[in-house]
């Protein structure tokens, strides 16, 4: 994890890539809880024997599930102290560049690009996010993720 001391501290890391996060597997159970959870139940990922005979050879993850790690592997890789308050803010530019099949493991690079100073108390920050896939050279999502600390 990498750690801050402060938003200076944070504001002096934009323009760099600040972490990259631990392999997450990407199971078959995720893939199906996520589809409960969205009703998004589309046989290329939830319909392991139909999805083999598919366009990508076996089920995928959703899009939509990899995006939604990107909190996860944000909380998991950066901690700025004196923090009382994060929200997700909204994302700018996401691409689905290439399909996660399940039982790949995937991580995040987590590059800072910009902070703006909002209220008296609070940075508004855009995360360039790049999500990988173990083994291959394409990422599997490209987002700015914008996230708010408030202290």
């Amino acid at each position: 994890m990498t750690t801050f001391d402060s938003f200076d501290a944070l504001e002096a890391a934009v323009g760099t890539e600040v972490a990259i996060t631990d392999w997450l597997q990407i199971t078959q159970d995720r893939v199906n809880r996520f589809a409960d959870a969205t009703d998004d139940h589309q046989w290329i990922h939830v319909d392991a024997e139909r999805a083999a005979r598919g366009p990508f050879g076996a089920p995928i993850a959703h899009g939509f599930l990899t995006l939604s790690l990107l909190p996860r592997w944000l909380a998991e890789a950066v901690h700025v102290a004196g923090v009382r308050l994060t929200v997700n803010y909204g994302t700018n530019r996401v691409r689905f560049t290439a399909p996660v099949p399940v039982g790949s493991r995937v991580r995040a690079r987590l590059q800072l690009q910009s902070l703006e100073h909002i209220a008296t108390n609070g940075v508004h920050l855009c995360w360039h996010v790049t999500v990988e896939i173990e083994g291959q050279s394409k990422p599997a999502c490209v987002a700015e993720m914008l996230v708010r600390h408030y202290a």
